[in-house]
């Protein structure tokens, strides 16, 4: 499932710095990144254009999005 807590959903391939720049701001939840601006999680250390990809199919999978 991820790499990081027990109760996050967030996909495995995002890597531990992604994990970690998340949880900083609250998100442990992929629900909690639907409609979120892409270019303010880009923003994040840690956050990288893999990572990102990596949650967009992960929200399109469940009929979701970013917000671009």
């Amino acid at each position: 499932m991820s790499a990081g807590s027990a109760d996050s959903d967030l996909p495995a391939g995002i890597g531990r710095p992604a994990h970690r720049a998340l949880a900083a701001v609250g998100y442990t939840r992929l629900d909690q990144l639907a409609g979120r601006s892409a270019r303010d999680l880009l923003k994040l250390h840690g956050m990288g254009p893999k990572a990102l990809g990596l949650i967009r199919i992960a929200l399109a999978e469940r009929g979701q999005s970013l917000d671009d």
